[in-house]
């Protein structure tokens, strides 16, 4: 495999994006979505120390990563340890110089960012559901930067946080089912290598029910429009129909299938707030 393959790899290019796209989520659910050199920033920063967060983290998992996923770029020879440190070095450099060309506040917030994801990586990931808030409000971090380059802030912005919080804790207790022999080599204290897969698949699903729970509410509180509802409709009923299979099975072959597909629900959660800008 050559090294821009592996590069690609490394960085989960799909998180990128959506952790870009979630910028223009932020900003358009407090301000009129249209296209401007700061939205773009805005996206480049989130993109790249998405990248950067997800290559630190291959080169601290490597180990266990040998165990759970030896066809990751490290562990398979496609990048080394030290190309990957590298990359993370440029990706983070690229994303905190579009924050400050976008403005202070930004900066600000793109280097809590980095703090949080570097915490997580070395320190946060063993400790087990801690770790697992710790991912969680990385990801959100993006929508709230989208309010602040618009610079403007709004209870839209706290909902979806909230929605997309719950929905992304869920989505790491599954993984603690499906890395957990990896986990237990490393002592790593998920939920699943305390309590076992079953407790850790009852747990990922009271953070989805609790996620599909909370999503009505920026239509029953008129902060968006009819547009809202097929999407957030769909959303919701995946979630749903995934945290019941899981629970009827948490095998790691269907765990890795649930997580994966959270991905998806949630990307149409996103599309869900941008369609509720129409109308």
């Amino acid at each position: 495999m050559g090294k821009p393959s592996g590069f690609l790899r490394l960085i989960r290019p799909l998180n990128c994006l959506m952790m870009g796209f979630a910028v223009i989520v932020g900003a358009s659910l407090v301000s009129p979505l249209k296209f401007s050199i700061s939205l773009l920033l805005g996206f480049i920063t989130s993109f790249t120390l998405t990248g950067a967060s997800m290559a630190i983290n291959d080169y601290y998992d490597r180990e266990i990563d040998a165990i759970n996923e030896p066809n990751r770029p490290i562990p398979s020879g496609a990048v080394s340890p030290k190309e990957a440190l590298s990359f993370a070095l440029v990706l983070s450099l690229v994303g905190l110089t579009a924050a400050l060309m976008t403005n202070i506040s930004c900066l600000v917030v793109a280097v809590i960012a980095w703090i949080v994801s570097v915490t997580y990586t070395t320190e946060g990931k063993r400790t087990g559901l801690p770790g697992n808030f710790l991912v969680s409000a990385c990801v959100v971090i993006p929508f709230i930067y989208g309010g602040f380059v618009v610079e403007k802030l709004g209870l839209p912005i706290v909902i979806s946080v909230a929605i997309a919080f719950l929905t992304i804790t869920g989505r790491e207790v599954t993984k603690g089912i499906v890395d957990v022999e990896g986990d237990k080599s490393q002592n790593v204290r998920t939920i699943a290598v305390l309590y076992g897969e079953r407790t850790a698949a009852v747990a990922s699903s009271i953070f989805s029910f609790l996620a599909v729970s909370l999503s009505p509410l920026p239509w029953l509180w008129n902060l968006v429009s009819n547009w809202f509802l097929p999407f957030v409709i769909l959303t919701d009923i995946g979630l749903i129909v995934s945290s019941i299979s899981l629970l009827q099975d948490y095998s790691r072959k269907n765990a890795k299938r649930v997580k994966n597909l959270s991905l998806v629900w949630l990307t149409i959660g996103l599309f869900a707030f941008i369609a509720g800008t129409f109308g």
